[in-house]
């Protein structure tokens, strides 16, 4: 019996696991946001976590020269390899955590971020990431969800946030978006915030924009 929940665990996150979070991440409510960032990228791409490829739908293959997207989950990468997408869109999807990513210091000029920071294990790490990346006159575009400023959400989240950690896959609620990017050493250009409609609102606390190197 003790050699089951290691396994059985390992098993969930091979196989229920990325289809719940593509269930969950592909929600109308976070699919409007996903509309709302994705066709603003331009010229070479990098998406931090792209998941399932849930994005891939909305770029603009006129203004996207490629996507390069990272995720450390195979299972994850491989609903990504199949998701829709424009014609015209050139996408490459490898390997990789946000935290450490593989490439070179100013290699992209956009870094697209969805829906990811609320899962890394070091959000820090992975704006610093996204900081080195990012070619001097490049944009960081990022919509997350977070860390609610309603006193009575936050508290919900706090109460939620032990159990929903272990069924979605290391989720956190009470992480600040906006202000983490700011402190990241990004000058914000535009930042919007609201609750997502049509979701409980501990869930639903959302943060989206457009920052630069400061």
């Amino acid at each position: 019996m003790t050699g089951g929940g290691p396994t059985m665990a390992n098993w969930y996150e091979r196989n229920i696991l990325p289809k719940l979070l593509c269930c969950a991440c592909g929600a109308p409510a976070i699919q409007a946001q996903r509309r709302r960032v994705a066709p603003r990228a331009e010229g070479e791409v990098l998406e931090l976590g792209i998941g399932g490829g849930l994005n891939l739908a909305y770029y603009d293959p006129t203004k996207a020269k490629r996507v390069t997207g990272v995720d450390p989950s195979p299972e994850l990468r491989a609903i990504a390899e199949q998701a829709p997408r424009p014609d015209g869109l050139v996408v490459d999807i490898q390997a990789g955590e946000a935290e450490r990513l593989p490439f070179a210091d100013a290699s992209f000029d956009t870094v697209l971020c969805t829906f990811t920071l609320c899962s890394v294990r070091s959000p820090k790490a992975v704006l610093a990431e996204a900081r080195r990346v990012l070619r001097p006159d490049g944009r960081f575009l990022f919509c997350e969800h977070g860390l609610s400023p309603d006193a009575e959400v936050s508290r919900w989240q706090r109460r939620l946030e032990p159990l929903w950690k272990r069924m979605a896959g290391g989720c956190h609620l009470t992480r600040p978006v906006a202000s983490a990017v700011a402190a990241a050493g990004f000058a914000l250009d535009e930042v919007e915030q609201r609750y997502m409609p049509k979701t409980p609102r501990p869930l639903g606390w959302c943060e989206w924009g457009v920052a630069r190197l400061a």
